[in-house]
């Protein structure tokens, strides 16, 4: 692959006062945070990754492992000059943000001021075993995800479900290394009251995760709260540090 071709940009600015680059959660790529430059600010350059394996990178192998993935998105975002940036993850995007931050600080960079963290706990119990394919698409279904009329399609499930088990197993098999230090960009955790992966007290044990400000912030919906949130959740994201 191209170096940056792990990164696409909904909208380039040429001189951003802030970059905003998203990250999908399992199953999802770069596009769904397609349309959230009509909620961003003129001078806010919208970037999102794009995982191996799906959507222009759909000919590339599956990442089954978060350190590989990690490690494979911090070069090409330290690659982009720098500009004050915020880095917003939805369910494993938020673990796979976290993750790539961690690297990125490490290596001196600091220009990553944010971290939103959206529909994840901090900590989730390990599976007592992988969840088998059946599963998997209950597990999407409820969480108000891909409709349940994709997966009685035999062609778009043979085609979707290798990505959503690669992820499930992957974000399954991850844990936060208990001796990481905090980032020291700030997070703001967010989720929806109705998400029935995450609890209030799941969502504020983000504060432990960082040496900057902290803030929490919970809205109407399920899972995929901020499909109707876009705007307010986009806006959050880039509000003054």
């Amino acid at each position: 692959m191209t170096p940056l071709a792990a990164i696409v940009r909904h909208r380039p600015v040429t001189a951003p006062a802030l970059r905003l680059v998203c990250f999908p959660h399992a199953g999802g790529g770069a596009g769904f945070f397609r349309g959230w430059a009509r909620h961003l600010a003129p001078d806010v350059e919208l970037l999102a990754v794009q995982y191996p394996g799906r959507e222009t990178r759909f000919t590339e192998p599956l990442v089954p492992d978060m350190a590989a993935l990690a490690d494979s998105l911090a070069g090409p975002l330290a690659a982009l000059d720098p500009v004050p940036t915020v880095f917003l993850g939805h369910s494993m995007g938020a673990a796979v943000a976290h993750e790539t931050l961690l690297r990125l600080e490490a290596a001196g960079r600091g220009e990553v001021r944010r971290l939103c963290v959206s529909g994840r706990p901090a900590d989730r119990p390990v599976r007592p075993r992988p969840l088998t394919d059946d599963e998997i698409v209950e597990a999407v279904a409820a969480l108000g995800g891909t409709s349940a009329e994709v997966w009685e399609d035999p062609d778009l499930r043979e085609m979707l479900l290798p990505i959503v088990r690669n992820d499930y197993h992957l974000i399954d098999a991850y844990r936060c290394d208990p001796a990481a230090p905090p980032v020291r960009a700030g997070i703001l955790a967010l989720n929806g009251d109705a998400d029935p992966g995450v609890t209030p007290d799941g969502a504020r044990a983000w504060e432990e995760r960082t040496g900057g400000p902290f803030a929490c912030r919970t809205f109407p919906g399920d899972h995929f709260y901020l499909v109707p949130h876009a705007a307010t959740v986009a806006r959050l994201a880039a509000a003054p540090f």
